[in-house]
């Protein structure tokens, strides 16, 4: 890869770094210059905004889920004159077990060589800025801060304190961004809405570039861009391969959660995706080998769903001779029923026996690692997968099917059974990412 490249943290999320990263790629697309984008640990939400505004698919980089060579290669094949990758949480924020693998974006900064451009929301504060700002500057050693935004800045004399005590310690201020409302973007329980659903996706896009080339000095963070970028070609055996030649994949508002370098790898290992939406009741192409349900929002269509006959039909149909596999939402669709926010039950799919509820909501977040109990679309029994969980619907009827995998957490904690399954059906709340590099 012969891209330079730059990580947009932050000292926690909700500070702007999604907005300035995506106002960022745009703006320097509009220069004529390539950009890719990446994004920092398990989010399948931002790489979608980071396609619209790039023209070029999104990519995960997670260093506790991927192993270093999988990082390398996923790094490597992103082909382009910038490379902008944007922080999960805080930018030292991950999970301290592994050196080297603890699934921050500082990971990623440490083992790159890529300097950070520190977004800081100043909302209420002016000097205390410049203590969080040294603090990042002198954590560690080796995650360079190459620049500091300032958002959230309410007037000219609120930005002048902030910016001269900042610089006062050496570090420069490339740009000040006064409080927006516009530059939100919209969210739910589970983040961000997605951006397939957002109004006006393209103008949005392009008001946060106007934003970033009025108050952002594109050319001192471009000046600060670590390259070309050494990642080396690295491997792909640790990828989830592709569980058949033609795979049915549901792709609609409720069901969208795949991660891009999952789908991008089975085309490259040659498999063809067949999408369908069971929100217009349709069911997956009979020619198909598998059918994959992703994660995503069936709670909050389970209505629809629940009257989508042909799509619960054939779907039915296809489980009697073929593999189907639902994760987290479509887990969620699998079972008997589901209850929705307002307590409403409705009927799912039946070809798995439990009951899941989004009234009775409980947080579920964190790294997973599961170990297969059984063939599956996910790998062989014995296998240990990497992944995470995020979601509020939780099992609130078991049912009596065989588990599917046993759980530990990003420490090493036992979490116990897993998932369902039963004949050519299987199905979890887990979002697989990579193989353990044990397995490769």
């Amino acid at each position: 890869m012969t891209a330079r490249g730059f990580i947009v943290g932050a000292a926690r999320s909700g500070s702007g770094k999604t907005s300035v990263a995506i106002g960022l790629m745009r703006a320097f697309r509009r220069r004529g210059i390539a950009v890719a984008a990446a994004k920092s640990g398990p989010d399948y939400i931002d790489p979608a905004f980071h396609a619209a505004a790039t023209g070029r698919p999104g990519v995960n980089l997670d260093s506790w889920a991927m192993p270093p060579h999988l990082l390398d290669r996923l790094l490597h094949a992103q082909a382009a004159d910038v490379v902008v990758i944007e922080s999960a949480m805080g930018l030292f924020d991950g999970v301290r077990r592994e050196e080297g693998r603890h699934g921050s974006a500082a990971d990623l900064a440490r083992r790159y060589g890529l300097p950070v451009l520190l977004v800081l929301d100043i909302s209420g504060q002016s000097q205390t800025a410049a203590a969080i700002a040294h603090g990042f500057a002198s954590f560690d050693p080796k995650v360079r801060i190459s620049g500091i935004v300032l958002n959230q800045a309410a007037s000219e004399r609120h930005e002048a304190q902030a910016r001269a005590a900042i610089e006062e310690r050496g570090l420069p201020v490339v740009g000040a961004i006064r409080r927006n409302s516009d530059m939100a973007l919209p969210e739910r329980h589970l983040g961000l809405v997605q951006a397939r659903e957002h109004a006006a996706l393209e103008s949005f896009i392009d008001r946060l570039a106007d934003v970033m080339q009025a108050s952002i000095d594109l050319d001192a963070v471009l000046a600060g861009t670590a390259g070309p970028v050494d990642a080396g070609q690295g491997s792909a055996d640790a990828m989830i391969p592709p569980p058949g030649q033609r795979i049915a994949i549901a792709d609609d508002a409720a069901f969208a959660f795949l991660y891009p370098h999952v789908a991008r790898h089975w085309r490259e290992a040659g498999a063809e995706l067949v999408p369908f939406s069971p929100l217009a009741d349709e069911g997956p192409d009979a020619a198909c080998d598998v059918c994959w349900l992703p994660g995503g929002y069936p709670e909050l269509h389970a209505g629809t769903l629940a009257n989508a006959a042909r799509f619960r039909r054939e779907l039915v149909r296809f489980a009697e001779t073929r593999p189907v596999h639902g994760e987290c939402g479509g887990y969620m669709v699998l079972g008997r029923a589901l209850e929705d926010g307002d307590g409403v039950t409705h009927p799912m799919a039946g070809l798995l026996g439990h009951v899941t509820s989004f009234a009775r909501r409980k947080m579920n977040l964190g790294y997973r690692e599961a170990k297969l109990r059984a063939d599956c679309l996910l790998g062989r029994a014995g296998e240990a997968v990497r992944g995470h969980e995020f979601h509020y619907s939780r099992v609130i009827e078991p049912g009596g099917d065989a588990p599917l995998a046993t759980l530990e957490d990003a420490v090493g904690n036992d979490l116990g059974l897993s998932g369902s399954r039963r004949g050519h059906v299987s199905g979890a709340f887990f979002h697989a990412i990579a193989r353990n590099a044990a397995n490769g």
